[in-house]
């Protein structure tokens, strides 16, 4: 049988197909909503169900299994010092590649297909009170009132790493023979979820032909034309700083950037065509740990990125607030523009798992330079042929991070890393 990626690129294909096909359909709507979507909802909706158990138990027993608290704080330290440094990159990566390229120059805004926003404005309008920055919304989001609602919230994973990582420290400072059985638990939960997560795996071709049928069907590709130069900036600028800037970092860790792609090849598909990065969350944390990451470090690390370590979804916000701005004739002077990055910093943080965030954060961040909101409607179009490209890049990121910050620690084992593909036939 053929692997999980050559399954799900066939998937991709015949979706593609289906989609061109059912998008001139009389019954298009009815198939859409009553067949495809649910298959394709599907497949989100279990892996989800599965990641905070996964959080949970892998931060937990990382934490509780010999990790001391100054150890721990290092490591959490080097963690947010590397994510702002790389999502600042990626900001400031997205301007000056929309200042060179100028996708919306000599656009006129009419042949534009305009959409609603208010939803979007609505979600914003639960996330955060006027009178609040950004940086206190995210703060306050990192403490939760009820663990169990944040369990049951896919806006809240800040809240269950800060519950799993409190639950951790009190288990490690227990006796061990109280807190022994209570770590043996865990790893249970831990090693029974990853295998939970194979299982699910064997349906994701059939969740990605639903998804990307949908997504074809519904696209109205006059939409894309006028727009296409910002569409193929964003996938260019993507693929830039995937092969180039986080192939420096890598190169600096001693990592092969296409070694790291190879690896994560199945998950790349799977981010693109679901355009979730949750649905690969489980396979990137063990995948990295079979490469030489330890688990006390994905745990960690890459649960975190998720909300911190966006940088596909600021990058192309970056360009995106660019855009909108060259389309509605409003002139970014270096100081409006140093005030974007410093504000796409912000509000980029901790809002992983909304529907639409980047829009949001559109929606949250254009208004300090003078944008007009509306002009995000003309965008959202196709913003799901957009979030495909940057979700992908967002995994790589992630998958990344925790290899440095392993490296970093001094607990990569390159042993591991060397021996991977002849080790890990199961999962490629």
């Amino acid at each position: 049988m053929p692997n999980l990626g050559f399954q799900i690129l066939i998937a991709l294909a015949l979706g593609i197909v289906a989609g061109i096909i059912l998008h001139d359909h009389e019954s298009k709507t009815w198939i859409i909503n009553n067949i495809f979507y649910p298959a394709g909802q599907i497949l989100i909706i279990m892996i989800k169900m599965i990641v905070v158990p996964i959080v949970i138990s892998t931060l937990t027993v990382g934490i509780a299994g010999g990790e001391n608290t100054r150890e721990l704080g290092k490591m959490g330290l080097k963690t947010i010092v590397y994510f702002e440094i790389i999502t600042t990159v990626a900001i400031i990566v997205g301007i000056i590649s929309a200042n060179i390229f100028q996708p919306g120059s000599g656009l006129d805004i009419n042949s534009l297909v305009e959409s609603d926003i208010s939803s979007y404005s609505h979600t914003i309008e639960e996330m955060s009170d006027a009178s609040r920055s950004p940086f206190v919304t995210t703060l306050l989001s990192i403490f939760p009132s009820n663990v169990f609602a944040a369990m049951s919230n896919n806006n809240s994973m800040l809240a269950v790493i800060f519950f799993s990582v409190l639950f951790g420290l009190g288990l490690a400072s227990m006796p061990l023979a109280q807190k022994t059985p209570v770590i043996q638990v865990l790893q249970g939960v831990s090693g029974a979820m990853f295998k939970v997560t194979n299982m699910i795996m064997r349906y994701a071709p059939i969740g990605v032909f639903a998804l990307i049928a949908t997504t074809v069907a519904n696209f109205g590709y006059e939409s894309l034309y006028p727009l296409l130069k910002l569409a193929l900036l964003v996938y260019g600028t993507i693929i830039f700083f995937a092969l180039v800037v986080l192939g420096f970092v890598a190169f600096i860790c001693g990592i092969n950037i296409f070694t790291l792609l190879k690896i994560l090849k199945d998950e790349l598909i799977l981010a693109y065509t679901t355009a979730s990065s949750e649905t690969v969350l489980p396979r990137i944390m063990e995948k990295m740990e079979r490469y030489g990451a330890p688990s006390r470090v994905t745990g960690f690390v890459i649960p975190i990125g998720y909300s911190f370590n966006l940088d596909g979804s600021t990058l192309y916000q970056s360009i995106a607030a660019i855009f909108l701005a060259q389309i509605t004739g409003v002139d970014l002077s270096i100081t409006d523009q140093i005030i974007l990055v410093i504000t796409l910093m912000l509000t980029s943080k901790g809002i992983a798992g909304v529907p639409g965030v980047s829009i949001v954060v559109l929606l949250a961040t254009i208004g300090t330079v003078g944008i007009p909101l509306e002009s995000v409607a003309y965008i959202i179009g196709i913003d799901r042929i957009l979030d495909m490209a940057r979700t992908a890049l967002n995994v790589v990121g992630n998958a990344l991070a925790a290899l440095v910050i392993a490296k970093w620690e001094g607990c990569f084992d390159a042993d591991k890393a060397a021996n991977y593909f002849n080790d890990n036939q199961d999962l490629e």
